[in-house]
C-alpha cells in the first residue's frame, strides 16, 4: 500500500496531493464521486490529519476536489471535462445488485491489518507459513514439469485430484465415493455459494448452527433465504431442534459444521448424530456438512464426519485444503450424488470455465505423497502447542474477566467476555492496542463473545497479543 516518503525531498503533503491527483487521473475516483474522509487517509498514510488538509487544500486551489460541509470532499466534474449527466454514478452501482458485501466488523478488520500489517492477527482464518506445506509442494513441482496441454480441463475438476480424493476419503474420513461423485471447488465458500444459488431460491428457509461461520457469509441472504437457528451448546445442536423447525418453518436443508465448529470449536456428539441422522432421514431433509478442521484433532484420532455414517445419501459433504495444507492453492471439494455435480459443474462452468489445473495437480500429487501424514501430525502438534500457549496467556491475563471451553482441535479459540463491553468499542481499542480479533457478533451470536483464531499467530506473538487485549478490556472497563 502506497504511503508518502518521509525522505523525500518534497514535502508530505505534496506527495499526497499528487498520489490523489494521480488516482483521480486514473478514473478510481471519477467525476463526482466522494474521497476518503481526512481521518481515513490520515490512518492510510500514516500522518496526522492537518497533513491530509493541507494536501485537501492544494487539490481545490487547483480546482480538482470540492468540498462541502456536512456532505465531504467530492472530484470536482468540472475540472475534468465531464457532466454529472455523462457521469455514471458508480456509488450507486457499488451499493446496488443483489450480492451483498461483507459485514461491517469483516470490512474494519480487512481494513485494518492492510493499514497496518504489523498487527498482531487472531482474525485471519488460515495456517502460517511455517505451518504449510511448502518445502513438500515445492518438491514436488520441481519434479514435475507439467507440459501436459493447458486448455480447459473437465467441469468436475481434475480426474487426477478426484481419484485422489477417492483414496484420501476412504481413508482419513472413512466415506466412501468415487471421482464421478466429487466436484472440485476453489474452496469450502465456492462450494456453499453454489449450493445456495443453485439448489435453493429466494424464499426458502434453512437451518444454520447458532453461533456459525455461515452468518458471516451475506451469500445466504443475497440468495433471499431465510435463517433459522440451531443453537450450539457443548456438544452441538440438539437434532429435535430440526424438526422443530421443519414443522414451523418448513425448511429446505441444514448447514452443519460437526466437528470443531467454527467458531465455538465443539465437536457434535456420537449420540445427537446418530438422532440427527435418524431425523433427517424421517424428514428426507438433506445436510451440507462442512468438515475442515477434522484433520486437526490435536490427540491425532480425527471425529468421522456424518458422510460416513450416511447411508441414505441425505448429506452433501464439503471439504478444502486450506485448513490442512494451504489456502493459496485454492483447493476445495464437494461429495455429492451425481445429479448435485453435474448441476453445479455446469454453473461452475458458466461462471470460470473450470479451475487452474496446475494447483489441482499439485494437490492430488500431495494427497498421494509420503509427505501428508508428516505434515498432519506436525500441523496436529504445533496447532496444539499455539492453542496451549493461548490459555496459558488467557489465564495469566484476563482471569476471572473471560470463560471457555478449550477445543480439542481446529484453529478457532472461542471465549464469553464476563464485563459487558460493546463489540464496536472493543474491537477499536484493541486494533489501538495492536491486536486484532473477530467480534463474536459477527456469527451470530449475543454481544460478548470473541473468537481468537489462533493457526497464523507466531507463538511469540500470542502472550504479548492477549497482553494487549487485556489492557483494552480494562481500559474500557476502568
Amino acid at each position: 500500500m502506497w504511503k508518502p516518503e518521509r525522505n523525500n525531498k518534497k514535502a508530505l503533503y505534496e506527495q499526497i496531493a499528487d498520489h490523489l491527483e494521480q488516482r483521480i487521473s486514473y478514473g478510481e475516483f471519477p467525476p463526482g464521486s466522494l474521497l476518503p474522509s481526512e481521518r481515513k487517509l490520515a490512518e492510510q498514510f500514516d500522518v496526522n490529519r492537518s497533513t491530509v488538509i493541507s494536501a485537501f487544500a492544494e487539490l481545490r486551489s487547483l480546482g480538482i476536489i470540492e468540498s462541502r460541509t456536512g456532505s465531504g470532499t467530492r472530484v470536482s466534474t468540472s475540472k475534468w471535462g465531464a457532466t454529472p449527466k455523462h457521469t455514471p454514478n458508480w456509488s450507486r452501482f457499488a451499493e446496488g445488485g443483489n450480492f451483498l458485501p461483507n459485514l461491517p466488523f469483516l470490512r474494519r478488520i480487512r481494513e485494518a491489518l492492510a493499514q497496518n500489517p504489523s498487527l498482531i492477527d487472531f482474525a485471519s482464518p488460515e495456517l502460517s507459513a511455517d505451518l504449510a506445506p511448502t518445502d513438500e509442494i515445492a518438491t514436488l513441482m520441481s519434479r514435475n514439469a507439467y507440459t501436459s496441454y493447458m486448455g480447459y480441463d473437465n467441469p468436475q475438476g481434475s480426474t487426477l485430484l478426484r481419484e485422489a480424493l477417492v483414496e484420501f476419503l476412504n481413508n482419513y474420513r472413512s466415506i466412501r465415493t468415487t471421482e464421478s461423485s466429487i466436484l472440485i471447488t476453489s474452496g469450502s465458500q465456492q462450494s456453499l455459494y453454489l449450493i445456495t444459488q443453485c439448489l435453493l431460491s429466494p424464499g426458502d428457509a434453512v437451518a444454520i448452527e447458532d453461533p456459525s461461520y455461515c452468518y458471516s457469509l451475506p451469500m445466504f441472504q443475497s440468495a433471499g433465504l431465510r435463517l433459522f437457528r440451531l443453537p450450539v451448546d457443548n456438544h452441538g445442536i440438539q437434532p429435535e431442534d430440526i424438526r422443530t423447525l421443519y414443522k414451523k418453518h418448513r425448511i429446505k436443508m441444514v448447514f452443519l459444521n460437526p466437528n470443531y465448529q467454527n467458531p465455538t470449536g465443539t465437536v457434535l456428539s456420537i449420540e445427537r448424530r446418530k438422532r440427527l441422522l435418524d431425523i433427517i432421514s424421517e424428514l428426507g431433509l438433506p445436510v451440507v456438512e462442512d468438515d475442515p478442521y477434522s484433520l486437526t484433532s490435536y490427540e491425532g484420532v480425527p471425529p468421522l464426519p456424518l458422510k460416513s455414517m450416511d447411508t441414505m445419501g441425505s448429506i452433501l459433504y464439503i471439504g478444502s485444503f486450506s485448513k490442512i495444507a494451504a489456502s493459496g492453492l485454492r483447493i476445495g471439494w464437494m461429495v455429492a450424488p451425481r445429479s448435485i455435480v453435474e448441476r453445479l459443474a455446469d454453473a461452475r462452468q458458466q461462471m470460470d470455465f473450470g479451475l487452474s489445473i496446475i494447483p489441482q495437480l499439485v494437490a492430488g500429487q500431495f494427497l498421494q505423497s509420503s509427505y501428508l501424514d508428516p505434515h498432519l501430525e506436525r500441523l496436529r502438534i504445533q496447532l496444539q502447542f499455539k492453542r496451549d500457549l493461548l490459555i496459558e496467556s488467557l489465564e495469566k491475563e484476563l482471569s476471572g474477566l473471560i470463560e471457555y471451553a478449550a477445543p480439542e482441535g481446529g484453529l478457532h479459540f472461542w471465549c464469553k467476555l464476563i464485563p459487558n463491553i460493546p463489540d464496536a468499542k472493543l474491537l477499536e481499542e484493541s486494533i489501538k492496542k495492536g491486536i486484532i480479533f473477530v467480534p463474536g457478533s459477527v456469527y451470530g451470536s449475543d454481544p460478548g463473545y470473541v473468537r481468537f483464531t489462533f493457526a497464523r499467530t507466531k507463538p511469540e506473538d500470542i502472550g504479548l497479543g492477549i497482553a494487549r487485549f487485556a489492557r483494552a478490556i480494562r481500559e474500557l472497563i476502568e
